[in-house]
């Protein structure tokens, strides 16, 4: 799947700036998480998390954006929203009073994906893409995306809203639109459990440059409201143990190398809220989210005791036993807040990752400390287990505001996670022959397949592969013009034909009980035209160069984007997403802290055993998409030298299915970028053969072939 924009995939922020280089590092005996560089900050303000949507390139003054009417020509008279107007109802009531709402596109725990109950940006706007941020004035609906839905916005969005090309010369960052056309004194909503404290408080400073009121709507969310009885219900179904064959290490383990770091910087416990952290951590893997195998909870974890909040009925009686043999206790999934005010007026210093911990928890928390100091003073007497004297801090309960340790933990794969991430890949390679075979044999007999057609076919295949589970993401099958739209998902009653004359990009990934898969190949069924071999075989050098670079330790993703580039930037073209993004296994599809992205802000280095995307594209507007993606993971190269003692890192590949040769421009490789591509379909054909038979192996036969012998 694409890189998202995001440098380490982390929740929406305001602020252009970038993120700072402070993550955790840790080392134990079970090498689980890795020690910290820096020193922990107490009772001050957070480090800011990293950027998502607003990537502002903006004018000093006021901005006039196009609406998504004007982009359509057909379309000459603006059409009222009934959601919009239902919506601005709501502002002056009481209890409300604003002037503005913003409607992001997160859950309360910054998912990617969320569940269908969550989709409130979604509702509210008609856009679907997964990244996005609405705003609705008492006149104006703005809709913010990235350039991965430029295209999909003009589509999806009615003649009411605004489209803003986050990224783009000129587009006004959120607050910034906001503070030019608010009057000063002007009351901006928000719901507080869907932002970051992060993004909560960066927006906040910005607004309040021209005197507006960030409102915090603890009690109701307005899209809500207006949704009423057609809301989705809130997934239930239950949760699953995730074997300890495939998660290589056990909960108790985990546990108490998290608590020997919540001792080593002065906190009292840590509040989870990233969903894939509690997964990782507990060794669970659920289904509320679409595409992901994780469920809704929190996960509060102190010196000498967990508690998971999670809605009791997805508990199953193994689940139940599992918890409890990790001295977990279950909590009501609701009642998060009022064991935050408990841990506060016992006096405990918890450890907030403030860049993905909702603003409605942090804040909750700063107000109980707050209340605490003054029922109790500064040196007042502590309720509990010795919370802050014993550990050499002040009584006063305070935040210890970190990176969250677990994402740069689950990051680094061990054996186990490695190993079950390439048996998913082999039946992943499979299932994509099988597809691959058969879609070919339908367009030569000139069978007419829309792009939903085809997509439903690959999940097919997929199923029957042992330990399937779901899709990774919604399978992105473009024919022609629709693979130039990066996050393109076809629809039964507006999808095109594959036609056959065109290129056709297939962008999909799975998700087994062993692991994640994601993979992109751009094929073509007729004869390509030379502008579209050279896009394809510029888009395969970088492919190459980036597979094959190596690199000393430390070295943070970004360094390896322009690997990938090169070939485009020295015919002046270039994509609009990142080159990387980190894999989950058997989790999200998309993880930080790891990324290889062209913004700069991320220092995480690439370390043994994280998995990373290569996935360099190129996409002419309105004409067609090209992209090659493989799955990697970081390992130690042995060079003849190792200047300054130090290692150096290289990828290995998890991913084994033919790239088609048809669409390479042979003048533009070298030798030795030929011999990679003999030598990966070599590897292909003898790891994925024998998982084949009848014309699927004989595809998988012809479509490895070394270049030299066509």
């Amino acid at each position: 799947m694409h890189s998202l924009p995001s440098q380490a995939m982390r929740p929406l922020s305001f602020n252009p700036s970038l993120s700072s280089s402070r993550f955790p590092f840790f080392s134990f005996s079970i090498p689980i998480f890795h020690k910290f560089k820096t020193n922990p900050t107490i009772s001050k303000k957070s480090q800011k998390g990293p950027s998502f949507l607003t990537l502002r390139c903006c004018s000093s003054g006021s901005v006039t954006a196009k609406s998504s009417s004007e982009l359509r020509r057909n379309r000459a008279v603006q059409e009222p929203d009934e959601k919009v107007v239902a919506l601005r109802q709501l502002f002056p009531k009481p209890g409300i009073g604003i002037d503005a709402y913003i409607i992001p596109s997160q859950d309360a725990h910054q998912s990617e994906f969320i569940a269908e109950c969550y989709m409130r940006r979604a509702y509210i706007s008609g856009f679907t893409g997964s990244a996005g941020t609405a705003v609705v004035t008492k006149d104006k609906a703005a809709l913010w995306t990235d350039g991965r839905y430029f295209l999909q916005a003009e589509k999806q969005l009615s003649s009411s809203w605004i489209l803003m090309r986050a990224g783009n010369l000129g587009v006004p960052a959120t607050s910034d639109w906001l503070n030019d056309i608010l009057a000063p004194g002007g009351r901006i909503g928000i719901d507080p459990f869907l932002f970051s404290y992060d993004a909560a408080e960066e927006l906040k400073e910005a607004i309040s440059k021209k005197n507006l009121e960030l409102v915090y709507l603890y009690d109701i969310n307005l899209v809500d409201e207006i949704w009423k009885e057609s809301r989705p219900k809130p997934p239930n179904k239950p949760i699953r143990v995730h074997d300890l064959k495939y998660a290589g290490v056990d909960v108790v383990s985990k546990l108490s190398s998290l608590r020997a770091e919540l001792v080593g910087t002065g906190s009292s416990a840590i509040v989870i809220s990233m969903l894939d952290e509690v997964a990782w951590l507990l060794n669970l893997r659920g289904s509320d989210v679409p595409h992901s195998p994780v469920m809704y909870a929190y996960l509060i974890v102190e010196v000498d005791a967990a508690k998971l909040f999670v809605d009791n009925s997805k508990v199953t009686p193994e689940v139940m036993d599992h918890l409890k043999n990790a001295g977990v206790e279950l909590r009501p999934y609701d009642s998060i807040l009022s064991e935050i005010r408990r841990l506060a007026a016992e006096g405990a210093h918890l450890w907030l990752d403030t860049s993905s911990v909702n603003a409605a928890i942090v804040e909750t928390y700063k107000s109980a400390c707050d209340k605490y100091l003054m029922n109790h003073g500064s040196r007042g007497k502590i309720k509990n287990k010795g919370y802050g004297e014993s550990n050499g801090l002040s009584i006063v309960p305070s935040g210890v505001y970190m990176r969250s340790p677990i994402s740069l933990a689950k990051s680094l794969k061990n054996p186990a996670e490695l190993e079950g991430m390439k048996n998913s890949h082999l039946r992943d390679a499979a299932a994509l022959a099988q597809f691959w075979c058969w879609l070919e044999e339908e367009t030569h007999k000139n069978v007419k397949l829309t792009e939903v057609d085809v997509a439903d076919k690959l999940l097919e295949f997929r199923s029957k592969q042992d330990g399937f589970l779901d899709t990774s993401f919604d399978t992105i099958s473009g024919s022609g013009a629709n693979g130039a739209i990066i996050h393109y998902k076809p629809e039964a009653e507006s999808c095109s034909v594959v036609d056959p004359n065109k290129l056709f990009l297939l962008d999909s990934g799975a998700q087994y009980v062993d692991g994640t898969t994601d993979i992109t190949r751009t094929v073509h069924f007729g004869e390509p035209t030379s502008r579209e071999k050279e896009c394809f075989t510029r888009v395969l050098k970088g492919h190459i160069a980036l597979d094959q670079a190596v690199f000393p330790e430390n070295t943070p993703g970004f360094v390896l984007d322009a690997f990938a580039r090169s070939a485009l930037w020295k015919i002046g073209l270039d994509y609009r997403h990142g080159t990387g993004h980190g894999v989950g296994a058997a989790l999200n599809v998309h993880e930080g802290p790891q990324s290889i992205s062209y913004r700069y802000g991320n220092m995480t280095p690439l370390q043994k055993g994280m998995i990373v995307s290569n996935e360099p594209g190129y996409y002419e507007d309105h004409a067609f998409g090209i992209r090659i993606e493989n799955l990697l993971y970081v390992q130690e190269i042995k060079t003849p030298y190792r200047y300054g003692g130090i290692e150096y890192l290289g990828f290995e590949k998890l991913t084994f299915v033919p790239i088609q040769t048809k669409l390479v421009d042979l003048s533009l490789l070298s030798v030795e970028e030929i011999e990679w591509l003999d030598n990966y379909h070599s590897q292909v054909w003898e790891k994925v053969s024998s998982l084949l038979e009848g014309s699927a192996r004989q595809w998988l036969w012809n479509n490895t072939r070394p270049i030299a012998k066509l």
